[in-house]
């Protein structure tokens, strides 16, 4: 009987094993691909008084915005730019331009 009980634990180990290394747990609850910011970045974006600048292109994450948007960078954090484009505050990657994140 202990036998059957020690080979059944097996089993139970192997298969939970197995099971745990076929989970996929989603962290990121954004379905845009957004990234989480340093708080940091966004108190100083949002307490900002930049004036807006006007853009027909769409603006959404991923998007690079043309080098005529002047974008500013954060202080003392790097990767990290923004600009207010169509009354929308925008933080981008200062090199590139590139949307990283719109925030409402």
């Amino acid at each position: 009987m202990r036998k059957i009980m020690l080979a059944t634990a097996a089993m139970l180990t192997i298969c939970s094993a197995a099971f745990a290394q076929s989970t996929v747990i989603v962290t990121d609850p954004a379905p845009t691909g957004s990234v989480v910011l340093p708080g940091e970045v966004r108190t100083y974006v949002m307490e900002q008084n930049t004036p807006s600048v006007v853009y027909d292109g769409e603006i959404t994450v991923g998007a690079t915005l043309p080098d005529t948007i002047e974008v500013h960078t954060v202080p003392n954090v790097d990767g990290y730019a923004y600009t207010v484009v169509n009354e929308r505050r925008v933080i981008v990657e200062p090199k590139t331009h590139r949307v990283i994140q719109v925030l409402e």
